[in-house]
């Protein structure tokens, strides 16, 4: 029995690129004559393949190919903007004593690959925190690398103690000359750089919160009754076009109240309008008592069930205040009787033993009476000495004059200049921030005893 088969041939017997008859066995036992048959019969009149058709599955083959390394590079792309993003991003945030805080972050699973959402908890000085949300025009590893670049400039402008509208100012100027940089390049595969950010710093001193935004949504706060408002902070133009000065609100906040920021993919829905997605956000945000990592949880289970457009960034602060045990401070003159009679000492070390910091009374003293002696020599009227305890314990001294201390590095034979040098070799950080009326400088120290 002869059954037809086509077998290209390369060399050897047939016509290169032809398929040729072989000899095959019958069909197996239990395979219907009719079927078999009727099988043969469908391949007895077909042509062989020619130079032609072996040019068009060798083009069939390249394309296949081509969409296969396309596929492998997309994946490995957005693997690393991925992998990129979730580097910079801070993995340990903590609010100190100012703050509470829990975060989610929810990058878009779409065909445009991760984008550029980010936030940050930075510790300020006074037991200060500022707490910030940006978002990075884009998708991809280009958005991925200018959001670290941003997060690194503004915890590096927030080190500086800079109000938040004077932050986002120095922030704009630095988009807008990198994207001049980037139009220099001429370079295609650059896409422009634009981004919104919004900046709060939170006082647990006073309870005061003062805010700016630089296009961004504009925050949540929920009081702790469940009360949910959305401030109404001036809303500024995105950063990198530097069209108007950027303004700041200052809220004064019950102790216990939660600061909710977030990025624009948690409203905004091309199904819906944005008024929808904002009373999403505040019906979820009302229950108020629930720890925040729950609160977060339950904001984010609003949001469709299909995969986001956009990124999603949610960072909430549940706010604290300092109570009056944590707290001393002493108004003196500014006279060298103050620190003559080593009344800014005695007060230092008197409140020390008060809290049972008695291994820190005599570096505590040399920080005060250091600071005080800068104030006295350079300053005009009163000032204010205070200590402050909560994770650490700090020193500082509020002044009316304008003008900011720097460290020098004297030589042998130089009778001034030291105080500072001191300080900074004593203290874990120090430094300077403005103040309404004039400065204030700080000096940090761990609470438990150094070497």
């Amino acid at each position: 029995m002869w059954r037809e088969s086509r077998r290209l041939t390369v060399g050897g017997r047939g016509a290169p690129g032809q398929f040729c008859r072989t000899r095959r066995s019958p069909p197996a036992a239990g395979v219907p004559a009719c079927t078999w048959a009727g099988r043969a019969a469908g391949r007895q009149n077909r042509t062989p393949f020619e130079e032609d058709d072996l040019l068009l599955a060798e083009e069939l083959v390249t394309w296949a190919a081509l969409c296969l390394d396309n596929a492998r590079q997309y994946a490995r792309e957005r693997t690393a903007a991925l992998a990129l993003q979730r580097n910079l991003l801070p993995h340990r945030a903590s609010g100190g004593a100012a703050a509470e805080v829990a975060w989610r972050d929810r990058p878009a699973d779409s065909h445009h690959g991760v984008g550029g959402d980010w936030f940050d908890v930075i510790p300020l000085s006074g037991a200060q925190v500022a707490l910030v949300v940006g978002d990075v025009v884009g998708h991809g590893i280009n958005a991925a690398a200018t959001m670290g670049r941003l997060r690194t400039a503004v915890c590096t402008l927030a080190g500086m103690d800079m109000p938040p509208d004077e932050l986002l100012a120095h922030l704009d100027d630095l988009v807008i000359r990198v994207a001049e940089e980037e139009e220099e390049e001429d370079d295609p595969a650059i896409t422009a750089m634009g981004a919104t950010c919004l900046y709060a710093v939170y006082d647990p001193l006073t309870r005061l919160c003062a805010m700016a935004r630089a296009g961004h949504p504009q925050p949540a706060v929920i009081d702790p009754y469940g009360g949910v408002m959305f401030p109404d902070v001036p809303a500024g133009a995105p950063l990198g076009l530097g069209l108007v000065p950027f303004e700041s609100l200052t809220l004064e906040l019950p102790e216990g109240s939660v600061l909710a920021f977030y990025t624009d993919g948690l409203i905004e829905d091309r199904s819906q309008d944005i008024e929808v997605g904002m009373g999403r956000l505040g019906a979820a945000l009302s229950r108020a008592g629930l720890p925040l990592d729950d609160l977060c949880a339950s904001v984010m289970d609003t949001l469709p069930a299909t995969a986001p457009s956009d990124d999603v960034t949610l960072l909430l602060a549940r706010t604290r205040a300092l109570g009056p045990n944590q707290v001393a401070s002493w108004e003196l003159p500014a006279d060298p009787a103050a620190v003559g009679r080593a009344r800014a000492r005695a007060l230092a070390a008197r409140q020390l033993g008060r809290w049972g910091l008695e291994h820190l009374t005599q570096s505590t003293e040399l920080i005060a009476s250091e600071l005080v002696t800068n104030v006295v020599r350079h300053g005009i009227g009163k000032f204010c000495l205070r200590l402050i305890r909560h994770q650490v314990l700090k020193c500082e001294v509020v002044d009316t004059c304008t003008s900011y201390p720097r460290m020098r590095h004297p030589r042998v034979t130089d009778e001034n200049g030291r105080g500072l040098l001191l300080v900074g070799r004593i203290a874990t950080r120090w430094g300077t921030r403005c103040t309404p009326g004039g400065k204030l400088v700080w000096a940090e120290q761990q609470l438990t005893a150094g070497p």
